[in-house]
């Protein structure tokens, strides 16, 4: 009985976290761009140029301050049917020795191949307003007959590695198959090859460039350098969204575990919620918020926010704010509830603003009042 007890107080602080209302915010929103295609990533490439990529296979430039757009050259064709399409955007790392002319964009996206879709990682180069030297650096094996679940977010550590996320593809044994892609986190070195150092590398039944897996589709991926973790959202069945703290070769449990229910009827998804062998979630959002990015927040401009995570929410049309204490999701925040928009993307600039995009089409700068 104790151990019972111990087990559903674990759950009730992973579901039942505290929220807190935005009825009195304490910022300002101001829209900066309208007319957007979904607009599913962002990158400033300056104080205010904005590139954005559109999950329709456009790449915006848009000038923040004068809200002039261009559309920029050199985007190879992107499978955009469902939920595929031109996927995140990030600007690779740099050093005081790198040319800031030779820096690297990497994008996510779904590559057409044979009729389906592979989510894929590129980089190209930005010279004027074309793309140059694009390079698909990954066409991973996740193809499948449906156009569900391709993930993809991008994050990089500060060893010289760049994570990306692929979806289970719609097919959940692809959750806890080694021999795909789909339904994991992939980590390569920068220039594409594989680290040495990755979890499977040894083993002959698994593909090299998997770093964790047992996830369902997750489009949120957030590198904390000062404490060297990893952090992800991901999208659950019916309830069940979570964050979890990545660790190398960890098994995350889908489709076994999940804390999700059947689209079908009130029947819970997998054998149960915790599973020895497979890693719990930091947190659990039940029902649905419909996780679209992750940001762990480093500015000044709202101090309180320091160290916490941010996700944009679809379903319940909020920004998403988890305040953590260590390893732990210790509470929840959710704003914005009265622009009642998907939010799909959350960037920070450098004064410590947050650029918010939604499905709309809208682009907003959020800053203190």
């Amino acid at each position: 009985m104790k151990h019972l007890f111990m087990i559903l107080t674990f759950i009730a602080a992973l579901i039942g976290i505290e929220c807190q209302a935005s009825s009195s915010p304490d910022y300002v929103l101001e829209q900066v761009a309208e007319g957007l295609g979904i607009p599913w990533g962002m990158v400033l490439i300056g104080p205010n140029t904005l590139l954005v990529t559109e999950r329709g296979g456009q790449l915006i430039q848009l000038d923040l301050t004068t809200g002039q757009r261009h559309n920029i050259k050199g985007v190879p064709q992107v499978y955009a049917k469902g939920q595929g399409g031109l996927f995140d955007i990030q600007l690779g790392p740099t050093d005081s020795d790198t040319d800031s002319k030779q820096q690297w964009l990497y994008f996510t996206y779904a590559k057409p191949v044979a009729g389906q879709g592979r989510t894929t990682l590129a980089r190209a180069q930005l010279r004027g307003q074309s793309l140059i030297q694009w390079q698909d650096l990954l066409v991973t094996q996740s193809a499948t007959t449906t156009n569900r679940h391709f993930g993809s977010r991008i994050a990089f550590d500060d060893k010289g590695h760049v994570f990306f996320s692929v979806g289970d593809r719609g097919h959940r044994p692809n959750g806890q198959d080694l021999t795909t892609h789909a339904g994991s986190i992939l980590r390569l070195n920068l220039d594409g090859t594989v680290p040495q150092d990755n979890p499977f590398v040894t083993d002959d039944n698994a593909l090299d460039a998997i770093y964790s897996y047992g996830h369902r589709n997750p489009q949120g991926l957030a590198f904390d350098a000062k404490n060297q973790r990893l952090w992800a959202i991901e999208h659950g069945p019916r309830g069940g969204d979570e964050i979890n703290l990545i660790k190398a070769g960890g098994n995350y449990g889908w489709p076994v575990v999940s804390f999700g229910k059947e689209y079908w009827g009130p029947f819970n998804v997998g054998e149960a919620t915790f599973k020895a062998g497979m890693e719990p979630p930091i947190k659990v959002f039940t029902p649905s918020i419909a996780p679209s990015s992750l940001l762990l927040y480093s500015g000044h401009a709202f101090s309180a926010w320091r160290g916490d995570l941010l996700s944009g929410a679809l379903k319940l049309t909020h920004l998403n704010r988890v305040v953590l204490d260590g390893e732990r999701a210790s509470s929840e925040q959710r704003l914005l509830t009265e622009l009642k928009q998907r939010i799909r993307q959350i960037i920070e600039d450098d004064q410590g603003y947050l650029l918010i995009a939604t499905d709309s089409g809208f682009i907003y700068r959020l800053k203190p009042r």
